[in-house]
């Protein structure tokens, strides 16, 4: 668990660095291949060090192309049609998604995981139910496509973790996530530039690239990297509740750092619900699901 509360605390800068510096001044799809790119790097000395079996490689690519490369696409695809709230309102449904998508995996439906899902996400509800621009459906459907990816990648690295390298250290296999990535976003936004008529948006000011090797290095290199493991250490019910809890922490920055408007009212409500969910599921629904098993 705490390395979902870690990166839950350095991804929750994200949200706002993005809408702030990059969405709309630099080309989206350059955002996510170069973001995948410097996390790849981050991990290259560690796949140079150490063989991994041809099939775990895969695999791991597998899960990064879905997870990362494709997330990121339709993420800062996002920024470009909604604001910072708006797009934390729309990933709410994610925990619906890794409980749903867990339980198909593993051949059965465990209705208490799926109930801690349930409350993290009006718990969400209750913090952003407030009304959105005139181009919400298509905001809604790209943040639903980023909610998909992320939570089909970390159930089944999760899997993969549990079945077939339970015994490999995960740093040693982690950069085949990272090239995954980057084969997926790099082809898009080479399909992007190809047809695009006018010049790509790239970087202009230092803060934009600064940006954009922190998100890169740290927030993805280091990030996912923390997530995933700590995805591997807990059961489906905390991993949904703690994909929600980016909500609060996304918008405190918003207030604190950016000084942007939150209902603080609705932010301690809704944080109450989420944490609410989080304990209910580790005091009551883990030991449900484990007798029902």
């Amino acid at each position: 668990m705490n390395y979902l509360i870690a990166t839950t605390v350095l991804w929750a800068f994200s949200f706002s660095l993005i809408s702030e510096f990059l969405a709309g001044r630099v080309d989206s799809w350059f955002s996510a291949f170069f973001r995948v790119a410097l996390a790849a790097l981050v991990f290259i000395p560690v796949l140079v060090r150490h063989r991994v079996a041809t099939k775990i490689a895969l695999k791991m690519m597998a899960i990064g192309g879905c997870q990362l490369g494709l997330m990121y696409v339709f993420y800062f695809k996002s920024f470009e049609l909604l604001t910072v709230p708006e797009v934390l309102l729309f990933t709410v449904l994610t925990p619906i998604y890794v409980t749903l998508i867990y339980d198909f995996l593993e051949g059965r439906f465990c209705p208490w995981y799926l109930l801690s899902a349930v409350l993290a996400v009006a718990g969400a509800v209750v913090i952003k139910m407030t009304p959105v621009n005139s181009q919400f459906i298509q905001g809604f459907l790209v943040v639903q496509g980023a909610n998909l990816c992320f939570a089909i990648g970390q159930v089944a690295y999760k899997k993969l973790l549990e079945k077939e390298a339970r015994e490999l250290p995960q740093h040693t296999i982690f950069g085949w996530f990272y090239i995954g990535a980057v084969l997926v976003a790099g082809s898009v936004f080479a399909l992007h530039a190809l047809t695009l008529p006018m010049p790509i948006k790239l970087p202009t000011t230092i803060s934009q690239w600064g940006i954009l090797i922190y998100l890169g290095t740290i927030a993805s290199g280091i990030g996912y990297f923390l997530w995933n493991k700590g995805a591997t250490q807990v059961n489906a019910g905390a991993l949904a509740v703690m994909n929600n809890a980016l909500v609060p922490a996304g918008l405190l920055v918003n207030l604190t750092i950016w000084q942007h408007s939150v209902d603080v009212p609705r932010l301690l409500a809704g944080g109450a619900l989420i944490l609410a969910s989080l304990w209910l599921n580790e005091t009551w629904i883990k030991r449900k699901a484990e007798a029902a098993n």
